[in-house]
């Protein structure tokens, strides 16, 4: 169209247009800028629209979800289930082979046992990533949405339970203990057995099974005897008179420990005496400590170096009986 308007001004200018030579040139000039004009605002025009249509195509795009029963079927229902039910019993078997195995060492229970939370904890998290991503498939933009809405509804609803999921995440990062230490949490003391995202479980001496919430153990004071180490100090308290030999008894009480069969000879063993008042009596307090070789018997070696201590001293009469009363 340009070109057909600036031919036919040509021909009128050529072939005796009623006006000087420049004044034809000027409108010449003026009319192609019009022209010019003319056909940029046409093209930005159609610029516009074009720009407005797929616009507003994309936003239609972006903002439509697929219908509900393309997302949820059967079939999707079926291979979750089946996944979730597969994954459960293959994480459980992991768990009983590491548990086994590393009964079966005393030098590396409580480094095996410390991987199976962390084994658990990955092993869901690939569970439910296939689960969505594989199966489901849902929009991005559907799953921020859920993901929000989700996070807000959980939020008010459960905060102690993310307290302790959290709590129980940071202990398996921070590590203050693991599977298998003893641990003193409050009023109660024993073995660590599991650490969930929930609760971690101690059995004490007394064999029972003790659940602290997970915001509880990171808010209080934790003592660990044996930090991740097979073994661990025992300390036996023994009461004697006042007049003793604490030269003997000390020779005596060092011997008692060397000799039995839960002793960890490579750390040093320790006799300490202490005075103290009882009903009006003054007594010596000796403390006995040495290492056991597995925490597991802490109470079996704690109880044996008593034994073996009054033993030897009430037959090498380094004590009366009458003085015990």
């Amino acid at each position: 169209m340009k070109k057909l308007l600036t031919f036919v001004l040509v021909l009128l200018t050529l072939f005796g247009y009623s006006q000087s030579p420049d004044s034809v040139t000027i409108d010449t000039v003026q009319s192609i800028s019009l022209v010019d004009t003319l056909g940029a605002k046409n093209i930005s025009q159609d610029t516009l629209k074009k720009d407005s249509v797929s616009a507003k195509t994309d936003s239609e795009q972006k903002i439509q979800v697929p219908p509900i029963h393309d997302l949820i079927s059967i079939g999707k229902i079926f291979w979750s289930i089946v996944f979730l039910v597969v994954g459960y019993f293959v994480l459980r078997f992991l768990g009983t082979v590491l548990e086994k195995f590393a009964e079966k060492s005393t030098t590396y229970r409580i480094t095996i046992k410390g991987f199976i939370p962390i084994l658990k904890i990955l092993g869901w998290a690939f569970i439910l990533f296939i689960i969505i991503a594989g199966i489901f498939q849902p929009p991005i933009n559907a799953v921020l949405t859920a993901t929000a809405s989700l996070g807000i509804a959980i939020g008010f609803a459960a905060q102690d339970i993310i307290k302790n999921i959290f709590g129980g995440i940071m202990i398996l990062f921070d590590r203050p203990f693991q599977v298998g230490d003893k641990i003193e949490i409050g009023k109660f003391y024993g073995e660590v057995v599991e650490i969930g995202l929930r609760s971690t479980r101690i059995v004490t001496p007394d064999d029972s099974l003790v659940s602290v919430p997970n915001s509880e153990v990171m808010n209080t004071s934790v003592s660990n005897s044996n930090a991740g180490e097979p073994n661990c100090q025992v300390v036996a308290e023994i009461y004697l008179p006042i007049t003793v030999d604490t030269t003997k008894v000390r020779q005596v009480a060092i011997e008692a420990a060397q000799v039995s069969k839960y002793i960890y000879l490579n750390k040093p063993i320790a006799v300490l005496f202490f005075n103290e008042v009882k009903e009006r009596r003054s007594y010596l307090k000796m403390r006995l400590k040495a290492y056991v070789a597995d925490i597991r018997y802490e109470f079996a070696f704690k109880s044996d170096m008593t034994e073996l201590v009054m033993k030897e001293l009430l037959k090498s009469k380094l004590i009366d009986p009458e003085d015990l009363k």
